[in-house]
């Protein structure tokens, strides 16, 4: 499992973190796609799928709330993080949990970069361990 880094000013505990399938399916897709990037929009419930993008193919604003960063990028790879944002509609609702990038079988959306490779991430939630309330 790898922690994101912290992104939220004032927070000290990660908020998202990938499963070591998941860092392992995003360094192949880095390869073919470059780096890359999630979001993580509409949804209400625990399984909802993030939609992975070549980064900067999905434009944020500030309608969006960065919730980590991870370096992935796979040896003799640009050094840029992968981004984890989602709308800041849909954190109001997921501001208690803790996310899991996972990978599962099957077919997710045609629009996320893994949708080929006949599997899709999927969110894993639980509560924060420690309460951190977001403004």
């Amino acid at each position: 499992m790898l922690e994101s880094a912290v992104t939220i000013e004032g927070e000290s505990v990660s908020r998202v973190a990938l499963t070591d399938e998941s860092v392992a399916l995003l360094r192949r897709l880095w390869q073919q796609h470059g780096p890359l990037m999630f979001h993580q929009s509409g949804g209400c419930c625990d399984g909802s799928s993030p939609m992975c993008f070549p980064a900067g193919d999905f434009v944020t604003s500030d309608q969006d709330v960065l919730l980590g960063r991870f370096d992935i990028a796979p040896t003799g790879s640009t050094g840029q993080p992968l981004e984890f944002w989602m709308s800041a509609e849909q954190f109001a609702y997921w501001s208690h949990t803790h996310l899991t990038v996972d990978v599962v079988a099957g077919r997710g959306s045609g629009f996320s970069v893994e949708a080929p490779e006949g599997v899709r991430f999927l969110i894993r939630s639980r509560l924060m361990e420690t309460a951190q309330p977001f403004a």
